[in-house]
């Protein structure tokens, strides 16, 4: 497997408050080497009937992945909607592209 392309993982780290006392979260990211895979039409549908839309699958080195929900490739922003083990050292991240409006 080539990890031919970059992927910056989006983590959340806390929280700050701003001069009104509103809470600000605090991300940390990470850009590390991935493998990129489209989705399977079975996983496509299945996951479309529960109302969600997995657009792309990475393949990244496991111990580069810390929980994080966020990712963001080639300038756009991508929710991790599912993750699965391959092996020792592959882990799959299934996402769904984060709308404009959110």
């Amino acid at each position: 497997m080539t990890y031919d392309h970059e992927v910056t993982l989006i983590g959340q780290v806390g929280y700050e408050s701003d001069e009104n006392g509103n809470q600000i979260p605090q991300e940390n990211d990470t850009t590390i080497l991935c493998s990129l895979k489209s989705i399977g039409r079975n996983e496509f549908y299945n996951a479309a009937a529960a109302g969600l839309r997995p657009e792309l699958t990475f393949t990244v080195h496991a111990y580069e992945y810390n929980g994080e929900r966020t990712l963001q490739f080639e300038g756009q922003l991508y929710r991790i909607i599912r993750t699965y083990s391959t092996g020792i050292e592959e882990l799959e991240l299934v996402c769904e592209r984060v709308a404009a409006d959110g």
